[in-house]
């Protein structure tokens, strides 16, 4: 099983900047913003914090339709969600499993995934080019 340690090493590995900002919890530094991984015993959570979506009555159901079409065909590892008013992407990795190459995976593709649909998700989402993107 992997241990804060381990991961401290993963992280080193990965020759990103981070900080451990909590026992277990480190902010990740990369193009696409600062990435949370969080040393949670069985797992490790993984999450980029794409936008917040705006306030008010839009409909913002095509971009909810467009989230699970990406979810479903176009993100290999996590998903998108939603969380106090963010658009975020999460992965959960196995604790027991995990290894290096698995964890590099599932933060490049998180990031991949943010880079890639940011423009088209802003359009549905109506969101200016002040939006908090990316933001941890």
């Amino acid at each position: 099983m992997v241990t804060r340690d381990d991961l401290e090493s993963f992280l080193i590995r990965m020759d990103l900047e981070w900080n451990e900002v909590d026992e277990g919890m480190f902010l990740v530094q990369s193009p696409s913003g600062g990435v949370v991984v969080h040393l949670s015993d069985p797992v490790l959570l993984v999450r980029l914090k794409v936008m917040d979506l705006p306030n008010g009555e839009s409909d913002l159901s095509a971009l909810y339709r467009t989230l699970l079409e990406l979810n479903a065909t176009d993100i290999v590892h996590g998903a998108y969600g939603i969380e106090d008013g963010e658009l975020i992407l999460t992965d959960t990795l196995e604790l027991q499993t995990l290894d290096f190459e698995e964890l590099q995976a599932s933060v490049e593709s998180l990031q991949f995934a943010a880079s890639e649909h940011l423009g088209q998700i802003k359009v549905l989402a109506g969101a200016d080019g002040d939006s908090s993107e990316g933001e941890g």
